[in-house]
């Protein structure tokens, strides 16, 4: 008997052909394979772009991914995204999914280039997707992200490209593994599972980036504006503003957490900049994107403060 894989499709490059008014439906995606070694259910979720991404939509994927698995009775879930915020979509579903990560392979995928161009990489994504999805072997790894073969942790996977095949990267983390004959073949360890989480994530987190002569009003502002949360992107490898240190300190007094993460990604942290800014309050997160960071700092609003955020981060 075949695994049951349910792919939901949220429309985007991977099923998009211009001149034609209608994207391609996850039923038309799947016309474009050949045989598959999984039984699969479609389920069409067509959103906004994904560079128009909303919360709500994001949370809607995670939760039927959870359901899919734990209620449902399927092997595993694939789903079809755009690269522009598929990370972020990915890694909230991780978050949420967490240990039920165990009962099936979660897969995103997606495209670069459209479904009717000569060197379409969505066809061939999906295919690998789905027998990521159906294959016992991901079980326990968490969500994945699949592009040209290659599989990232979604809790790594960032976007490097978004005009080639390999869109994505997991660097600095290593990369998880590769599909080969239609299988997955695991070549590092996998992040370990998170808890389910309790409580609904906060949707109102702010993200920022720091800049030369910064003012401190940039983070009352968006405070001002209903922020619950703060991720600030420093320089180099997580340098704030001196400027900044003295709201960091009355925003944490306030339990609305500031998480610090490098502009680029990177495994090291505790620079001179970063370290003050963690004695004033400020949440380091060395080796996370910003995008991550939010996610993260989302589901930990959800169960708590600044006190809730230090946990997430530092777990």
């Amino acid at each position: 008997m075949s695994n049951r894989v349910l792919l939901i499709a949220t429309g985007d490059t991977i099923a998009h052909q211009p001149g034609v008014s209608q994207v391609a439906s996850g039923k038309d995606l799947l016309a474009h394979l050949g045989p598959v070694a999984a039984e699969v259910v479609v389920e069409d979720l067509l959103a906004e772009p994904s560079w128009d991404t909303t919360v709500s939509t994001m949370l809607a994927i995670a939760r039927r991914a959870h359901a899919a698995l734990t209620e449902d009775g399927f092997d595993g879930v694939v789903v079809t995204h755009g690269v522009d915020n598929l990370e972020e979509t990915a890694f909230l579903t991780d978050l949420l999914v967490g240990p039920a990560a165990a009962l099936g392979g979660i897969v995103f995928t997606g495209a670069t280039r459209h479904l009717d161009e000569l060197s379409s990489d969505g066809p061939r994504n999906l295919a690998s997707a789905l027998a990521v999805a159906a294959d016992p072997a991901v079980r326990g790894a968490g969500v994945l992200v699949c592009f040209d073969d290659e599989l990232h942790a979604a809790r790594w996977a960032r976007l490097a490209d978004p005009t080639r095949p390999a869109a994505f990267t997991s660097a600095p983390y290593p990369r998880l593994g590769a599909v080969s004959a239609a299988k997955a073949v695991l070549v590092a360890a996998p992040p370990p599972l998170h808890p389910r989480p309790h409580g609904e994530p906060e949707t109102d987190v702010a993200v920022i980036r720091a800049y030369a002569g910064m003012p401190a009003a940039v983070l009352n502002a968006v405070v001002d504006a209903g922020a619950r949360g703060i991720v600030l992107e420093g320089s180099g490898a997580g340098n704030v503003p001196v400027e900044l240190f003295a709201p960091i300190m009355e925003l944490t007094h306030w339990e609305i957490p500031v998480v610090v993460v490098p502009r680029v990604p990177v495994l090291v942290g505790g620079t001179y900049g970063a370290e003050l800014a963690e004695k004033a309050g400020a949440i380091l997160a060395p080796g996370m994107t910003a995008g991550h960071a939010r996610v993260a700092l989302m589901v930990a609003l959800g169960g708590g403060g600044v006190r809730a955020a230090r946990q997430m981060f530092h777990s």
